[in-house]
């Protein structure tokens, strides 16, 4: 469901299927311990089309508001538009704004950036 790698000093986690309702507290605690294991290191969650969902939304969410109290600065990437929007729509507002990325690329760049 969550697989992980190092790209330029970015934590790049990435959510390859839907957890599903059940799923979201289990997925929020995997992101959660990457990012607690690789911290300061700023966090980028990928999420494939399988995986774009609202359980995956929820619970990408909830990890960032973990990251925010960590100061863990944390961005997502995906090529769904539907989800971007339901990301953006339901972001903490209080802390670290979550930056959402239609381009994986792109995503990683600005990450290694804003970390820099």
């Amino acid at each position: 469901m969550l697989s992980h790698r190092v790209d330029r000093g970015v934590l790049v986690l990435t959510v390859q299927e839907d957890p599903g309702i059940g799923g979201r507290a289990e997925l929020t605690s995997g992101i959660t311990a990457f990012v607690r294991a690789y911290q300061p290191a700023p966090v980028l969650v990928v999420i494939e089309e399988p995986a774009a969902t609202p359980a995956t939304a929820s619970a990408v969410l909830r990890a960032h508001r973990h990251c925010d109290e960590l100061g863990v600065l944390m961005s997502v990437a995906t090529h769904s538009a539907p989800v971007r929007r339901l990301l953006e729509a339901n972001a903490c507002s209080g802390g670290t704004r979550l930056v959402v990325h239609p381009c994986i690329d792109t995503a990683v760049g600005s990450a290694y950036q804003a970390a820099a």
